[in-house]
């Protein structure tokens, strides 16, 4: 019996004869990648639609794009999957401000919800937007045990705008969620960071949702400053070498990491890509090139253990742009290290975002993680 079939194609510029050999396979889902340039040519969807008229089409804007050849920027990456028993299916909605994310995510949870639901893919715009109020909604609507994963899409590192690629068209304030139905359905997740902390636990003592007020009475924004120092002058850019770690009330890691996205300097408060406990404690975080890769490492073998071997398939992997800025140059080591680890054989999509999307590594419960490699292996029994 014949299993799910990957092909790929990564280009410096969306062209349709270049995607033949995809379109030939009449795929049931394409998932697109691509730098913000290339989304944003006059004829972009109607290529891809065009080339695969009964697909459904998914994807976003990137922050960098991910292959298993590593990492590249400027460039679309188109990978078609053709599914034997596996069927698709696609909810799409708009967040045009912050307090819409959780009803959003509802109702594309709505949207999908059926007892055969096995996972869920869920990308969406990486500005103007709460990650983590989005999973709440959709998992408050489809259950804990369906596991959840994606990503929220990048513009290169300018934080302006994003575009969401849906079944419909481009959208600056689209979110999508793919349902993935029936038993023969293999997915594994894998996440991990590798940052390390420093300095003290400061407690949280106010904040709403996203926005970090203060910190141990004291203006969150006017704390951070302090500890970036000539760092701070280039904020919030910079805040996404220096990410929150998220503390119980014991002091002890709860295995999330929170980005600061931007500042309001008014209110002395920082915008996080997601939140937090408004009651619990946070510490600042850093980290070297060996850090990450080893993180990214940890990431793969969570998944290839889950999974047994990764033999056929797809590997779907999101990592944070922070992840990207504090590497440089050694960026592809990460992807390297994946591959490496699930097989040089195996197909990786992916990109860097600017929040990513996946369950804790040992259960279904999905969170937002900020500058985590995570990584979901997808196949067909």
């Amino acid at each position: 019996m014949t299993k799910m079939d990957v092909r790929q194609v990564q280009l410096s510029q969306l062209d349709a004869s270049a995607l033949s050999d995809l379109s030939s396979l009449r795929p049931d889902l394409v998932l697109v990648f691509a730098a913000i340039a290339q989304l944003r040519q006059p004829d972009a969807h109607a290529v891809l639609r065009d080339a695969f008229p009964n697909a459904v089409l998914a994807g976003c804007s990137t922050a960098g794009e991910i292959t298993a050849r590593g990492m590249s920027d400027h460039s679309c990456v188109v990978t078609a999957m053709k599914f034997n028993q596996v069927r698709v299916q696609a909810a799409t909605g708009r967040v045009t401000t912050m307090e819409e994310s959780e009803e959003s995510g509802a109702s594309l949870g709505l949207a999908l919800k059926a007892p055969d639901l096995r996972a869920v893919l869920l990308f969406g715009k990486g500005v103007g937007i709460n990650g983590s109020a989005l999973i709440s909604g959709m998992t408050a609507a489809i259950g804990g045990d369906v596991p959840v994963s994606g990503g929220l899409a990048g513009d290169g590192g300018a934080f302006a705008e994003t575009l969401t690629l849906t079944p419909d068209g481009l959208d600056a304030d689209g979110v999508i969620a793919l349902g993935l139905y029936g038993d023969a359905l293999r997915i594994s997740h894998g996440s991990f960071g590798g940052w390390q902390p420093f300095g003290p636990p400061r407690k949280v003592t106010r904040a709403a949702g996203n926005i970090l007020y203060e910190l141990d009475g004291r203006s969150a924004l006017a704390l951070y400053k302090d500890y970036l120092g000539e760092y701070s002058k280039d904020l919030p850019a910079s805040g996404l070498l220096f990410p929150f770690e998220m503390l119980d009330a014991d002091h002890r890691s709860i295995g999330l990491i929170r980005t600061i996205l931007g500042v309001d300097e008014e209110a002395g408060a920082l915008i996080l890509a997601g939140d937090i406990d408004s009651s619990g404690y946070l510490r600042l975080m850093h980290a070297n090139n060996e850090g990450l890769v080893d993180g990214a490492e940890i990431a793969a073998r969570r998944v290839r253990d889950a999974a047994g071997e990764c033999s056929q398939g797809l590997g779907l992997l999101v990592s944070c742009v922070g992840r990207k800025l504090v590497m440089g140059d050694a960026v592809d080591e990460e992807v390297e290290a994946v591959s490496h680890i699930l097989g040089r054989h195996l197909p990786l999509a992916g990109f860097y975002s600017y929040g990513e999307i996946a369950p804790f590594s040992s259960t279904t419960e999905c969170k937002l993680h900020n500058q985590t490699m995570t990584v979901t292996f997808l196949s067909e029994a």
